[in-house]
């Protein structure tokens, strides 16, 4: 598995990288009343659908639940209204602020609280989900955040993550504009994802490397998806713009990508079960 060196300066860099734009705050359009947060959600769910058939919101009622980064809260929300018992965890100020405007906006309420993946606060077998998409590679020590994942669950309980596909066309589309078109051919995907796709030090992990990272689980199951980076299909994003994007954006065979190369998408969505005692 590739080497997680814990930089002492990176876990700061990661948070004020977020801290200056909660995950997913473009596509709010500067409107932080209901209705913003309305179409931020339905923009949310049509670039990425498939999170209502991962995260199964419905299943988690009277559940206990812990949300590992909330963002501006839309899968937070969705969970309260389904009836969880959830907590919610985040690195940044500013999404737990987000978060709880959100909530009160639509009168709801759970436990929000800013924290560290790497070191949750939160007692031992506590939780009968841990869900957290698009996070934790974020993390400087992401195996940690996995040993984590696995002490707050309950035994039997479910780990629904997202993390990022390393041989993936977003990972490709970086090598070539950042590593080819720079003469730097013999750049590595490790390098890319943690100059070049938002926060430092980001991760992207392959089959082999997942199932490491989540070895300590029984019942281990992944499944790629494309993702709207990977078709192009979308103008969200916090760190590339350019003519030369937009140019990509109309031709780009969307339709040949889906039928031959879905297994390339960038999200790698993983459902693990902690071991029963």
């Amino acid at each position: 598995m590739q080497h997680e060196a814990a930089k002492p300066h990176l876990k700061a860099e990661v948070r004020d990288f977020w801290q200056d734009a909660a995950c997913g705050e473009q596509l709010l359009l500067h409107s932080l009343d209901r209705e913003g947060f309305k179409r931020q959600a339905e923009e949310r769910y049509r670039l990425e659908p498939f999170i209502v058939d991962f995260a199964r919101f419905h299943d988690w009622r009277d559940k206990r639940v812990l949300e590992i980064g909330v963002g501006l809260g839309a899968d937070h929300q969705r969970f309260v209204e389904a009836g969880a018992a959830i907590t919610g965890v985040d690195l940044t100020p500013k999404a737990i602020e987000l978060t709880e405007r959100r909530l009160q906006l639509f009168s709801l309420e759970s436990d929000l609280r800013v924290g560290d993946a790497e070191i949750l606060d939160l007692p031992d077998n506590e939780f009968d989900l841990v869900y957290s998409w698009g996070v934790i590679h974020h993390s400087p020590d992401t195996q940690r955040a996995v040993h984590e994942i696995y002490r707050e669950l309950k035994p039997g309980g479910t780990a629904r993550v997202m993390i990022y596909n390393k041989w993936s066309i977003v990972g490709l589309m970086l090598w070539f504009r950042y590593g080819f078109l720079r003469l730097r051919p013999f750049m590595s995907l490790r390098e890319v994802y943690s100059q070049y796709l938002e926060s430092p030090g980001t991760k992207a992990y392959s089959n082999a490397e997942a199932r490491s990272l989540f070895s300590d689980f029984d019942d281990v199951r992944i499944r790629v998806v494309l993702s709207h980076g990977d078709l192009l299909s979308s103008g969200a994003g916090q760190r590339h713009q350019g003519k030369m994007l937009d140019i990509a954006r109309r031709v780009w065979p969307r339709r040949i990508i889906q039928r031959f190369l879905s297994h390339r998408g960038l999200f790698m969505m993983i459902e693990a079960k902690k071991p029963s005692l």
